[in-house]
């Protein structure tokens, strides 16, 4: 069997959508076990967790991933010494990463290019132009990539100028959250989550609940910060700390709670390479409104709303709008679960396997 060396040092509890991305692919391929054998190469923190998700053995590197010094010395060196040092007949990088000289085939999953595309909104501005280095280093060495969406495919083929035919375009699917039958949804209360970095961009929310008059002014719940806030000088300088809650990251229960019963989710997202909160909102049937972007009509359609994330009225105006008309809000429910049906998990594994197989065949 062929043997497939998984890197997994990026995964420290703290990633959000990479890690889900990671979990959620390989739990999908070990419920069908097939001609692969796997081996992951875990950071220290992941390796004091549970693993059981992971369809192999799993092998403490020693490596924190979130000292970002040692990671990147992981990452450029270490995955490929000890991918070699086990036997592996191929490496997958599902965080964006890869090895600098790898001894075998290289399959790299590409979430997004926003260092290339957005080097103004990323949080740590010391780390873009080395990051941007690792990324392009590895992904040049790769065999094959899989991306989340066309739009990163072109962006991709863009920045990188790596072969379109190498490129497998796997989105990716969502969690379905158990939704009681029956439940309502409340008139007025609106949900966000993700952690707070700048192209998340929730500030717009805080501003677009100022632009709202008192007497008309809906709640909002933003969940995933880590640490302290920096969202609360602003939710007070701007006087609205009556209608929005800042939420850290939360149990499952709390969350499945509010998905189960907001209004509606809030996407305000300025670049991205996909929208898992937008899909898994769908699978539920909860009504979703999210940026007017490319990448994010790809995932959306016709089934959500959209407005100028760079205008606050906007986001206001599309609040209460849908707050207004539940007829809307229903068929946009309907057709959320329609399209969100065509996404699986089973399917980003089976379409991974086949992106392996190429790469090995090579």
């Amino acid at each position: 069997m062929p043997k497939v060396f998984v890197d997994l040092l990026s995964n420290t509890g703290t990633k959000g959508g990479i890690e889900v991305y990671q979990r959620e692919l390989y739990k999908a391929i070990g419920a069908a076990p097939g001609e692969f054998t796997f081996v992951g190469y875990a950071s220290s923190e992941l390796a004091g967790k549970d693993s059981s998700w992971f369809p192999g053995e799993v092998i403490d590197s020693g490596i924190s991933g979130e000292n970002r010094l040692t990671w990147a010395a992981g990452e450029l060196f270490s995955v490929g010494i000890a991918a070699r040092k086990a036997g592996a007949d191929l490496i997958h990088g599902p965080a964006m990463f890869g090895p600098l000289f790898p001894h075998c085939p290289v399959v790299i999953s590409v979430h997004d290019l926003l260092y290339f595309s957005h080097p103004e909104l990323m949080q740590t501005k010391l780390f873009t132009e080395p990051v941007k280095w690792m990324e392009k280093r590895g992904i040049a060495r790769s065999t094959r990539l899989i991306t989340i969406s066309h739009y990163t495919r072109r962006a991709i083929e863009r920045y990188l100028r790596y072969p379109t035919d190498r490129i497998d375009v796997i989105p990716l699917a969502g969690n379905v959250r158990p939704v009681e039958s029956g439940r309502q949804r409340q008139a007025d209360l609106f949900l966000a989550t993700g952690q707070r970095s700048p192209y998340k961009n929730f500030e717009a929310l805080v501003h677009a609940m100022a632009t709202i008059p008192v007497a008309d002014r809906p709640r909002l719940v933003i969940t995933g910060s880590h640490g302290a806030d920096p969202l609360v000088p602003l939710v007070e300088r701007l006087g609205v700390g009556d209608h929005v809650t800042l939420k850290a990251w939360i149990p499952k229960e709390e969350l499945d709670e509010l998905t189960a019963t907001a209004t509606a989710l809030l996407d305000p997202t300025l670049a991205s390479g996909f929208s898992l909160p937008a899909l898994e909102a769908m699978m539920v049937g909860m009504p979703v409104l999210m940026s007017d972007t490319e990448v994010f009509r790809e995932v959306g359609g016709d089934a959500v709303g959209y407005f100028d994330p760079k205008d606050p009225a906007s986001i206001g105006r599309a609040m209460l709008d849908l707050r207004a008309d539940p007829d809307r809000q229903w068929a946009m429910a309907a057709a959320g679960r329609e399209r969100a049906s065509h996404y699986s998990w089973e399917r980003v594994a089976a379409e991974s396997l086949e992106t392996f197989r190429r790469a090995l065949d090579a």
